[in-house]
């Protein structure tokens, strides 16, 4: 398998994005390849790290954590230590289930999974209001989902 993937390479994982625990056999029957090529691809998709893991898509509404609010925080010094610093604080909290360092202006993109607008507002200020350099903080509450897609294939 050269750096870039070929047809074959894609369909398995396409097919593995939508169930990673399919047996060697029904994946190879999807894509149209016999079972041992099928693994022998697998192995190498996974060794060239185009393959990182497996997991399971858990529904956090069944949890009780289905009310997400997407947060954006601007820090007050973009520094290294700063930075740092929130991040290390910010794994601590089980609500947030995402969050992303970005540009433009604010300098984090945090999903919150809770149980409802109240955990929200506790966990906002009670928490992360009261981190170190927080400057400002903004809140949006999203309507549905539109799309989901665990990673871009093609």
């Amino acid at each position: 398998m050269s750096d870039v993937l070929d047809r074959i390479d894609h369909k398995i994982l396409r097919e593995l994005q939508k169930d990673a625990r399919l047996s060697h056999q029904d994946l190879s029957d999807r894509i149209g390849l016999s079972p041992s090529p099928c693994a022998r691809r697998i192995r190498k998709l996974e060794a060239d790290g185009y393959i990182t893991g497996y997991s399971a898509v858990i529904d956090e509404d069944k949890l009780g954590f289905g009310f997400s609010v997407f947060v954006s925080v601007r820090l007050d010094r973009q520094v290294d230590d700063r930075l740092v610093s929130f991040e290390e604080e910010l794994c601590r909290f089980p609500e947030v289930v995402d969050c992303w360092l970005m540009t433009g202006s604010f300098d984090y993109l945090i999903r919150i999974a809770v149980q409802d607008l109240n955990e929200f507002e506790r966990f906002l200020t009670g928490r992360l209001t009261k981190l170190d350099g927080v400057a400002s903080i903004e809140s949006s509450i999203p309507i549905r989902r539109v799309k989901f897609l665990p990673a871009r294939l093609d």
